[in-house]
């Protein structure tokens, strides 16, 4: 179930983020082929999958989180773009294809996140959205504070600061809930809004979101030492060779293991709270610490 789940997920946002990008005129052709590349290069669809889930879960017509996925899911292609920046993490492989700045060059990588950054606004502002518009405002201010200061932005320069040292795990969490967490609870947050979710319901989810968040980076930090660059289509020990605390490098593998699972039942804890047959999330919830990729 969860595998079809996702590959739809997958097919679904696919069509509607290249819908998006090819209705934008050639007014500059080669900024618009990189935004192609960094939003359509592949991967797992985390955040998009989370809003059909939960979306679905409490009784949203798909065809209205169409576009909330697609916003999200813009915001995080434009994150991976300027995370791969050579001021960045320097990274020239993602999901095993060049990276844009090596496909493209670097001032068009740049322009590129910021291309799908706005762009992800502009699909949620849409007038023929389906959306009340007080809806569309309480989406937009939560998907920009968890992309700016305060979410993505404000992770990723502690990130940068904590390179070549050696954190606490309390920083580390705090880093991650930021970098990784934010926009994973954030893809939560908008199909809660579209919904209109009671607050038990908007409690419980946004406490599975936040476990499954930082489950996520625990795992991404595991794999980071354990798989293949095949596998992970980026250099394998990246993370390492950058000299940037992880959770194995705070715990050790059993230890980041052991607090990934802990995230899990925590998730886990917070679905059965709520009145509904929440076995995707629960099955999604589960995939986060099993999946190789």
């Amino acid at each position: 179930m969860l595998k079809l789940a996702l590959a739809d997920c997958q097919s679904r946002v696919d069509a509607v983020l290249a819908a998006h990008i090819d209705a934008l005129p050639q007014t500059a052709p080669a900024l618009k082929a990189a935004m192609r590349h960094g939003a359509l290069i592949g991967g797992k669809r985390i955040r998009p999958f989370l809003v059909y889930a939960v979306g679905e879960l409490l009784g949203v017509d798909k065809a209205k989180l169409d576009r909330l996925a697609a916003a999200v899911e813009c915001v995080h292609a434009y994150s991976l773009i300027h995370d791969d920046l050579p001021a960045m993490d320097d990274d020239n492989l993602r999901r095993g294809k060049p990276t844009v700045h090596i496909a493209f060059d670097e001032a068009t990588a740049i322009l590129a996140g910021d291309a799908l950054q706005t762009l992800a606004f502009e699909i949620i502002s849409e007038a023929d959205a389906g959306l009340a518009p007080k809806a569309q405002v309480a989406m937009i201010a939560a998907l920009a504070k968890a992309s700016g200061y305060l979410g993505m932005c404000g992770g990723q320069a502690l990130d940068l600061a904590g390179e070549g040292k050696s954190i606490s795990l309390e920083e580390l969490t705090r880093l991650h809930n930021l970098k990784t967490g934010a926009l994973i609870r954030a893809a939560v947050e908008l199909a809660l809004i579209a919904a209109d979710a009671s607050d038990a319901d908007t409690a419980a989810l946004r406490a599975y979101a936040d476990a499954i968040g930082l489950a996520f980076q625990v795992q991404d930090d595991i794999l980071d030492i354990t798989a293949t660059t095949e596998e992970i289509g980026k250099p394998q020990g990246s993370d390492l060779d950058a000299n940037k605390s992880t959770y194995p490098k705070l715990l050790g593998l059993d230890g980041a293991r052991q607090t990934a699972d802990a995230l899990v039942a925590d998730a886990l804890s917070a679905l059965a709270k709520m009145p509904y047959n929440s076995q995707l999330l629960a099955d999604f919830a589960r995939y986060i610490v099993a999946r190789r990729v």
